[in-house]
């Protein structure tokens, strides 16, 4: 198993770490949890620039790599949805654009084509990174509610732009 792979397991096994943090909810949890996201994220960036750069793009990776990052974001927002943080619908807006643009790249894939992430994709993950890290920090809640509303928007236009730009998989399944 080469280094990208093992920093996207060191990612997944982060996950319930951070979770079990969270709701272990001793003096300081916040803190330890919002470290091992950052933490957890950034393995996510170092991954990707390793597999790369160094040509070692593997089929575990492409598989595992989007789904850690899928379960890390998921993870945190379930928390904010728990704790009153973020609405319940919003967050499933996050979950159905991610099932349905996963389903649409299993289309395309079965027609031998591959949909790689759009620039609105980057940006919904960012955007996404960087509100998450901001709603674990005290802020006020007008800046709360800021986060959760860029995550949503990026999530539903990037959700859109890959259906619209990959219409004719659609219509020709």
């Amino acid at each position: 198993m080469n280094l990208p792979n093992k920093l996207t397991l060191l990612r997944i096994i982060l996950i319930p770490v951070f979770m079990v943090v969270l709701y272990w909810g001793f003096p300081g949890a916040t803190w330890v949890a919002l470290a091992i996201f950052i933490i957890a994220s950034l393995t996510d960036m170092l991954d990707g620039k390793i597999a790369r750069k160094y040509n070692l793009v593997t089929d575990f990776g492409k598989f595992a790599d989007p789904l850690a990052d899928k379960m890390l974001v998921t993870a945190a927002m379930l928390w904010f949805v728990e704790i009153g943080q973020m609405p319940a619908w919003m967050l499933l807006i996050v979950i159905c654009r991610e099932f349905a643009v996963s389903g649409l790249r299993m289309i395309a894939s079965d027609k031998g084509r591959v949909i790689a992430a759009g620039w609105s994709g980057k940006v919904k993950t960012a955007a996404t990174m960087v509100c998450v890290v901001l709603m674990f920090l005290p802020i006020p809640p007008v800046v709360n509610t800021l986060c959760v509303w860029v995550i949503t928007l990026t999530t539903l236009y990037s959700g859109v732009e890959y259906f619209v730009k990959n219409k004719d998989v659609i219509a020709s399944a």
